[in-house]
């Protein structure tokens, strides 16, 4: 396929322009996604970078370099969870390109959406007093993630035991390896399938509410937050108890020996809205389902600050683990 342009024509509002570079390796793995819902989570998480400035997506390119390993049917897997997602919020696909590749399978989106100018919301308007608010729950996608990397793990020390053995009958039983995630299926969901939460935007315009500003948690709650007062210019206090997190979520933090505030904070992947509402919107925001009250922006002086369930403070740090190593980034 060659090079591809469109042309871009909305009369009376602001274009908006994301983009996003994923690698094999580093940004997924296809160990355990397959090219279906690669390519349905490729076009979300791009359609939310949209939705995070209160815009509405319209176009989307998508170029790609690939291997030989790579079929046409692998292709056409990955474009047809490419357009579930597109035609999921009326996206376009209008072009892109695909090259060759010695290193496994790269993937370039671009989305294309429009807003009126006035009702742009970037990250800069929060202001003191403002309330914070997140949409959804938040840790579950890495929480997913973790289950993933464990069962990964189990398979490969199983294959890797066999082997030491030759044991051929059971390299064969490994073909049919199948982890059991009953009970575990919305983590899981919440990692191969996340939804961009342009439904948070129908709902805040129904209740005639503006963000004052906006952010998609793709890093983690803390991250996110932290990028909001930087170029706000301001702090924030939110509140362990406050953090709206899912059953699943907890449990599997437990099975793992893990905390799950500090998985929900600095997880990432959740693709759920971070926005600050005025004071004055309290009872709006108060009667929004699937909206959770998490905080408030306060004067930079007073620092960004997490208030524990004991009521301890301590100060948000702006960390987030890599998909595949755990590393800090």
């Amino acid at each position: 396929m060659g090079d591809d342009c469109a042309v871009l024509n909305y009369p009376d509002k602001e274009v908006l322009v994301t983009t996003d570079m994923l690698m094999e390796g580093v940004h997924f793995d296809l160990t355990y996604i397959d090219l279906q819902h690669l390519g349905y989570k490729a076009a979300m998480v791009n359609i939310s970078d949209i939705f995070a400035m209160n815009g509405t997506p319209r176009q989307m390119v998508v170029s790609i370099a690939l291997s030989k390993r790579f079929t046409v049917e692998d292709m056409d897997m990955f474009y047809n969870g490419l357009q579930m997602a597109c035609d999921k919020w009326n996206v376009d696909i209008v072009g892109g390109d695909t090259t060759s590749s010695f290193t496994g399978l790269a993937i370039s989106i671009t989305c294309i959406g429009e807003c009126e100018k006035e009702n742009i919301v970037y990250r800069n308007g929060a202001k003191d007093t403002d309330l914070i608010c997140v949409s959804g729950d938040l840790g579950a996608a890495y929480m997913g993630l973790q289950l993933l990397e464990r069962e990964k793990s189990v398979y490969y020390q199983q294959v890797n035991e066999a082997r030491k053995k030759n044991d051929k009958h059971a390299l064969e039983e490994l073909t049919h390896f199948q982890p059991d995630f009953a009970g575990k299926e919305y983590l899981l969901q919440r990692q191969l399938k996340p939804e961009a939460r342009g439904d948070i935007l129908m709902k805040l315009r129904e209740a005639n509410i503006r963000p004052t500003s906006m952010i998609d948690i793709s890093d983690g709650l803390s991250s996110e937050l932290i990028h909001i007062c930087n170029q706000s210019d301001c702090g924030c206090r939110i509140y362990e108890k406050n953090i709206p997190i899912d059953y699943q979520t907890a449990v599997m933090a437990e099975e793992m020996n893990m905390n799950v505030t500090t998985c929900a904070l600095n997880g990432g992947e959740d693709y759920e809205l971070l926005f600050t509402v005025p004071i004055g919107d309290h009872e709006k925001i108060e009667n929004l389902d699937d909206v959770k009250l998490i905080g408030h922006i306060t004067k930079k002086d007073f620092g960004k600050i997490l208030i524990t369930r004991d009521n301890s403070e301590f100060e948000l740090k702006a960390q987030g683990w890599n998909p595949l190593n755990g590393e800090n980034k």
